[in-house]
């Protein structure tokens, strides 16, 4: 059984004996805090931190770090508080175990919302102390490793939960070690068969192909001898998930995923992994395409190493990877890397460079935290980010900005910076205008057009891949529609308060403060926001704020009178929309309903679909179009015409003359000679469209056309 002495002689290695120490006292302090408590396998509790604490060893973690591993549990499972932590062991290892520590204190009705809500806490914790999470990540390697005791249904949650988020912020900073085990731990719990069998299949092929790799790698390495070049080469094994993925991704059978043979060359120096490059590719031809350079352009996570696939005898693919042995720490350790420099009390380049990377990346997370609306929208928005392919485009002044696979020009305009998205409105790529949807491809040089009073694009949510690029659009529609429903509101508001011939300029702020409380609403702003979007009914909030001011109970005279009707300009935004059931135009006579949530709609008075809604005509109101509308509205028109030749060509250049677009188009044959066109038309107003149906009408083929309410 390992022990807190073993530990320390391996902390010996790396850490002052004054350092080992104050670990020896967190551990004898969590010993004394979890007495009597047993893991589910029976063994004593402690054993727990002692070993995420060993884990934590391998990686040469701070001694601060380690103290946190063996106190991590006692805020959530004993009676000790944060602040008798800080007391005996001080505030930087007191927080790092706060930040690890899960939410007890509430209960959750819904174990989705309690592991968001965790990950939201460790997240603002991680801001604070990056270390927060390498000190998790170990706590979950270890708890994977002891999954046996657990029953099946709840293996495969924690199993899930580890792959979705733990295993891929492992390979997000970088730390690989963690994160292939944690892979391989989950896939196993939640696919034991499966595991098993590619487990054995493994074992068995590697036996097979023993004598096939040993010639490969002695021709690697004599081929870095005869040049004289410091380098050690070993084989590089698969690991389980890796291999059931590719199995199920790319439909290939196991023998032909272990066909191919894996190596990793270790060197000393980065002029030295190029030069060894040269040489395996005069050993074997190079496979076209299949050369990436992590070096000169490294991941996000700091990974770097030359990636190079070769045809080996008879055709069998050999994949390369090209480090020095810093890059290997880096690949194996991540972030971690940082603090094993440390521990040596030298600074390193790569370590400092992966250390701020991170940073830069918890950064991303605390911007996306504050647009998420909750926790559960904020964790899948971290799941999406975890961790995609890269393509890694330029700014004009050449900086590199890495962006996931199927990003789009939008995506880019985000990860520059919030405001450059919100309001981009074009964009050039490579010197040539391009759409905003253009999905990105790396090399690419990338120049975003903004405008001040731009605004983002609900559509843009049905092309954009990044979850930062997500949440900051639907942060900004749903302000913007917040704003919108407030001046909607205030409209519709105004016009109740009509029928008592008063209106909210009028009112004085006492009974403002009555009426809100009375309503059980926080402020006039929230009142506005809640009748523009339909939630609330303008005339019984009104009927309450003039009961308030007047003192007495007063029926309401609905004016019906056009001078009493909402004005309208079709520029309402996202709390206006127009019914499509009845294509409503300037200079129709139009009415409004109101619908929870959206606010708005309008119809054509003698719409079909109002017949139900007459029945509470509380929720209907008269519109009026304002004098001033520079907006486009579709229509629908039906056209009888014979069938000829070139038909919808004549009928597109009448439209284009008469300045209107084609939205949609469709044809149906009656018989041999009669056809029905089924048009779409954006056009100005009933004026425009009159105009439009006179040129379509004197066409000689047309016998009838008529514009479409249902």
């Amino acid at each position: 059984m390992f022990t807190i002495d073993d530990l320390a002689d391996r902390l010996g290695g790396y850490l002052p004996s004054d350092e080992i120490q104050q670990v020896k006292r967190a551990f004898y302090y969590a010993e004394q805090a979890h007495d009597g408590q047993r893991r589910r396998s029976g063994e004593p509790y402690v054993t727990h931190p002692l070993a995420v604490a060993n884990i934590l060893a391998n990686m040469h973690m701070d001694h601060q770090s380690l103290m946190a591993a063996m106190l991590h549990d006692v805020i959530e499972d004993t009676g000790v508080s944060k602040k008798a932590l800080g007391e005996q062991f001080g505030q930087p290892v007191a927080e790092l175990v706060d930040g690890v520590s899960k939410l007890t204190q509430i209960t959750f009705e819904d174990k989705a919302v309690a592991q968001a809500e965790n990950f939201q806490k460790m997240v603002l914790a991680m801001s604070r102390d990056i270390r927060v999470i390498i000190v998790k990540l170990a706590d979950r390697l270890h708890n994977m490793r002891t999954l046996g005791a657990l029953r099946p249904d709840k293996k495969r949650r924690i199993a899930r939960e580890t792959l979705e988020i733990y295993a891929r912020v492992a390979g997000r900073l970088g730390i690989n070690t963690i994160r292939i085990e944690l892979e391989d731990l989950s896939f196993q719990a939640i696919h034991p068969m499966r595991a098993e069998r590619i487990k054995r299949a493994v074992a068995s092929a590697r036996g097979n192909r023993r004598s096939a790799m040993r010639q490969i790698q002695s021709s690697l390495q004599q081929s870095l001898d005869d040049e004289a070049l410091q380098g050690t080469v070993i084989g590089r094994q698969k690991h389980l998930l890796s291999i059931y993925k590719k199995m199920r991704d790319q439909r290939k059978p196991f023998a032909e995923i272990m066909d191919v043979f894996g190596f990793r060359i270790i060197t000393d120096d980065v002029a030295s992994c190029y030069r060894i490059l040269g040489v395996v590719h005069n050993l074997f031809k190079p496979v076209p395409g299949r050369f990436k350079d992590y070096i000169a352009i490294p991941k996000a996570n700091g990974y770097q190493s030359l990636h190079t696939t070769l045809f080996g005898q008879r055709g069998m693919p050999i994949e390369v990877q090209i480090r020095t042995r810093e890059m290997e720490a880096m690949a194996n350790n991540g972030i971690a890397a940082h603090w094993l420099y440390k521990a040596g009390q030298t600074e390193h380049p790569i370590a400092e460079g992966s250390h701020a990377r991170a940073r830069a990346w918890v950064k991303g997370l605390l911007e996306m935290q504050r647009h998420a609306g909750d926790s559960l929208e904020f964790i899948e928005h971290v799941k999406n980010d975890l961790f995609p392919d890269d393509i890694y485009v330029f700014t004009p002044k050449g900086d590199i900005m890495e962006l996931p696979q199927g990003a789009t020009v939008v995506d880019f305009a985000y990860s520059v910076h919030t405001d450059i998205g919100n309001n981009c409105i074009a964009c050039r790529i490579d010197r040539h205008l391009a759409p905003l949807s253009t999905r990105l491809e790396s090399g690419q040089t990338l120049e975003i057009i903004t405008a001040p009073g731009a605004r983002p694009n609900l559509s843009w949510l049905n092309f954009v891949s990044t979850a930062k690029a997500r949440s900051a659009i639907r942060h900004a529609l749903k302000h913007q529609q917040q704003s919108e429903a407030i001046m909607l509101g205030r409209r519709l508001l105004n016009k109740a308060l009509a029928s008592y011939e008063t209106s909210l300029e009028e009112l004085d702020e006492r009974v403002f403060a009555k009426a809100l409380k009375e309503l059980d609403v926080s402020s006039l702003d929230t009142l506005l926001e809640s009748v523009g979007l339909g939630n609330r009914m303008a005339y019984v909030a009104a009927r309450r704020l003039a009961d308030t001011a007047q003192g007495e109970n007063r029926e309401i005279n609905r004016l019906e009178n056009s001078d009493n009707a909402v004005v309208i300009s079709g520029s309402e935004g996202m709390v206006l929309s127009f019914a499509r059931c009845c294509h409503p135009l300037p200079g129709d006579a139009v009415v409004g309903h109101l619908s929870v949530g959206k606010g708005i709609v309008v119809h054509r008075d003698e719409c079909r679909n109002l017949v139900d809604l007459k029945s509470d005509p509380e929720k209907l109101f008269t519109l009026q179009w304002s004098e001033d509308i520079d907006e486009d509205f579709p229509v629908a028109l039906r056209i009888e015409i014979e069938s000829r030749r070139g038909l919808v060509a004549e009928l597109a250049g009448l439209v284009t003359d008469a300045d209107a677009n084609i939205e949609r188009i469709g044809i149906e044959e009656r018989d041999a000679k009669l056809s029905t066109v089924n048009l779409t038309l954006s056009v100005k107003g009933r004026v425009h469209l009159a105009r439009i149906m006179k040129r379509i009408r004197n066409l000689p083929s047309v016998s009838k056309i008529t514009r479409t309410a249902n």
